[in-house]
């Protein structure tokens, strides 16, 4: 009887044994199997390497840093383009063509009103005709040196105050034009160079012609 309690006993002893040594066994791997959870998370939380060893930033969005598939522009990287695009600037402001062509024709009335025009030239051949018409071989010396020539003299006179009348007005309105334009768009210095003449030689013009229309210059010779 007591050799069987002994044997019962030393059998019972080594069972417990292997279970607990059983249950330490499985605590073991379940905490190891919990550690490689949480390693396998923060691997996954992690940016992964890409081949060559380089990281990922971790803070790029693919929607706002990456290109459109075809490789065009965005919309608004299509407006920026748009606005510094040289059609846009043409339409945004003047681009002084009109004030150069102002200032070409200011300069070439007031070389006309010097020179004289083929108004001019006609308009004193009419008033000469008609003085020859007005006057017979019996009027005075006077008379007729006034109805041949004075009148011619005054017309050739009035036509050319008028060219340069005409030539200070659009000299003048050709520089006082980017006053009323775009702000901060300078006239070039060659338009401003070319509607300066043209004043000058309007301002010129105008006084001659009035000065010989009121025969304070080469006025009618006297007839005694």
């Amino acid at each position: 009887m007591g050799t069987k309690t002994v044997d019962e006993t030393g059998v019972k002893t080594d069972e417990r044994k292997t279970d607990e040594a059983t249950e330490a066994a499985a605590s073991t791997e379940a905490a190891e199997a919990t550690e490689a959870s949480e390693t396998a998370e923060k691997a996954g939380n992690d940016t992964p390497d890409t081949p060559d060893g380089t990281d990922i930033p971790e803070d790029t969005d693919t929607p706002e840093s990456t290109d459109t598939p075809d490789g065009t522009d965005t919309p608004e990287d299509g407006d920026v383009t748009g606005k510094t695009d040289g059609t846009d600037g043409t339409e945004a402001g003047p681009t002084g063509v009109g004030q150069g062509a102002g200032a070409v024709v200011s300069a070439g009335l007031g070389i006309v009103s010097l020179t004289g025009s083929w108004v001019g030239t006609v308009a004193s051949a009419r008033e000469s005709l008609m003085g020859q018409l007005q006057t017979s071989s019996s009027s005075d010396v006077g008379t007729l040196i006034e109805k041949g020539y004075g009148n011619a003299w005054q017309a050739t006179a009035m036509w050319g105050g008028i060219f340069a009348l005409v030539a200070l007005i659009v000299g003048v309105v050709v520089l006082a034009r980017p006053a009323f334009g775009a702000p901060g768009r300078p006239q070039a210095p060659w338009i401003k160079s070319v509607a300066w003449a043209g004043v000058a030689l309007g301002v010129i013009g105008l006084l001659l012609a009035v000065l010989k229309y009121t025969d304070v210059l080469l006025g009618l010779p006297a007839t005694g």
